[in-house]
């Protein structure tokens, strides 16, 4: 057996209407992937128009990828770095006071390496309360980052990731806990 993409189809998969999501690569392109809007208010704005639910304080750095708004919950004082890319084939929810940093990837899509067609494959990421995700880190789709977790620099968390736990590595694994202090 081999892997035969000609036989690939995505049929099942629905990501929204083609005019929605064409008016949006457009406003992405401009507002979000370039650094000609540094204001914070018109990014939650655009996002909410576009169907995200955002909350309040959120502040969105240049240079963001965003795949598809209508598939974004961000809660209260959130921060997105540059160059963050939120490529949400499925829900991606960020909790209250989140900070995720310059260059991480969030990946809701995969494909099924086992089948010969190498189908597509959409699972949802949750990143709890008070977590930090780390620069050039990778998030793949089904993990969950539990409240006030850190993923490090450059980690790939494969699985999800306890509470209070500070993790490392590709893939990541535990390496302590997180001890906060006031």
């Amino acid at each position: 057996m081999k892997v035969d993409l000609s036989t690939y189809n995505n049929k099942e998969y629905h990501s929204g209407n083609v005019l929605k999501k064409l008016i949006w690569y457009y406003v992405n392109l401009i507002v979000f992937q370039s650094g000609l809007f540094p204001i914070y208010i018109i990014k939650t704005f655009l996002l909410k128009l576009f169907g995200a639910r955002i909350g309040k304080g959120v502040v969105i750095k240049p240079h963001v990828n965003i795949k598809y708004p209508w598939l974004l919950e961000i809660g209260n004082h959130v921060w997105i770095g540059e160059q963050v890319w939120i490529d949400n084939l499925a829900t991606v929810t960020i909790g209250d006071n989140v900070c995720i940093s310059q260059g991480a990837l969030l990946l809701c899509g995969n494909h099924d390496y086992k089948k010969t067609s190498f189908d597509l494959m959409v699972k949802p990421i949750l990143i709890e309360e008070g977590a930090w995700v780390g620069a050039k880190t990778t998030i793949c789709g089904g993990v969950t980052i539990k409240s006030h977790a850190v993923l490090s620099v450059g980690s790939v968390a494969t699985s999800s990731l306890d509470a209070f736990g500070i993790y490392s590595g590709n893939p990541a694994v535990k390496i302590r806990d997180r001890v906060l202090s006031v």
